[in-house]
């Protein structure tokens, strides 16, 4: 197994990486994950995140996009805290079945801790959380596991299996590496996001299936990996990423539209398996325990 180490100013970033293809990459102390790249029918490996990076007020580097924890915490006292610096705490596993990456986080009193497990596997990436409450009085949180998952339009991408689901049409959820639109307002007045509004695809579902699908139809072809020309014959080919989770009862999902160019900035979905409408609450002594797994059926 090759976990080769890259320093990027106070940056670390474990590289992940398996025999079939699947790489995935992760940044401290940031606990963000910028990376997933997946093997596909046509041979090649396809990014599944979308990221985008910009400069901030001080003149560095701002990454935001990937998949990243966005959690709230809260206990008897009315005082907030989020786990926001990562520790590595363990890296186990082999580059042929799956690799494990262990994240902790503890507040300045050591009485909320939260670890953050990404597993890297042949077909899928999971995030799996779990937040221990060591306080004598109960800890309330809100949150949500972010993922920004990368398509080819707005328009050729839809999600299959939340048929039936209660939804919330609730305002974008705004978090530390959350992409959003500058232009927000003037977005929401467009006819392509009155579209997306229609579709159902802004909001929160409660009492939606474990899994459900998000469908990207390819518009145009991808490359013949052995040629630099496109592929005729798999133009209209289907790319899709299943979506699970276990533990939050709510899927959070957002796209920004496509008035924005096509492959630009805002070409993603944002999906979040979270608790965002209902708090969940942690007794003393208690642990709680979520995840997501971003599953790739296009091998």
């Amino acid at each position: 197994m090759e976990l080769p180490l890259k320093v990027l100013v106070t940056i670390v970033l474990p590289k992940m990486g398996l025999d079939n293809g699947s790489t995935a990459t992760l940044m401290l102390p940031s606990g963000l994950i910028t990376s997933y790249k997946a093997p596909m029918w046509h041979g090649s490996t396809v990014e599944l995140l979308h990221t985008s990076v910009s400069e901030g007020d001080d003149g560095e580097a701002v990454i935001q996009g990937g998949v990243s924890l966005a959690l709230n915490y809260e206990d008897d006292n009315e005082v907030p805290w989020s786990p926001s610096t990562w520790v590595l705490r363990d890296i186990r596993g082999n580059s042929k079945d799956s690799i494990k990456v262990e994240l902790i986080s503890r507040d300045t009193d050591n009485m909320v801790e939260t670890r953050h497990i990404v597993t890297l596997g042949e077909d899928i990436l999971t995030s799996e959380i779990s937040v221990t409450n060591s306080n004598s009085s109960p800890l309330q949180w809100t949150g949500s596991i972010i993922s920004h998952l990368t398509v080819s339009s707005p328009e050729a991408t839809y999600a299959l299996g939340l048929e039936g689901s209660n939804f919330h049409n609730v305002p974008p959820f705004l978090s530390n590496f959350g992409i959003i639109p500058s232009d927000l307002d003037e977005e929401n007045d467009s006819e392509i996001s009155q579209l997306w509004k229609q579709m159902g695809l802004k909001g929160i579902y409660t009492c939606a299936p474990r899994f459900f699908t998000l469908i990207d139809r390819i518009i145009y072809g991808y490359p013949n990996p052995q040629s630099e020309q496109a592929d005729v014959k798999h133009c209209g080919r289907r790319n899709s990423v299943v979506v699970g989770r276990d533990g939050f009862d709510e899927v959070y999902m957002y796209s920004p539209g496509s008035s924005h160019e096509i492959y630009g900035e805002y070409s993603f979905i944002c999906v979040g398996q979270s608790t965002l409408l209902k708090p969940i609450m942690l007794g003393p002594g208690e642990v709680w325990r979520g995840s997501q797994h971003l599953h790739n059926p296009n091998m």
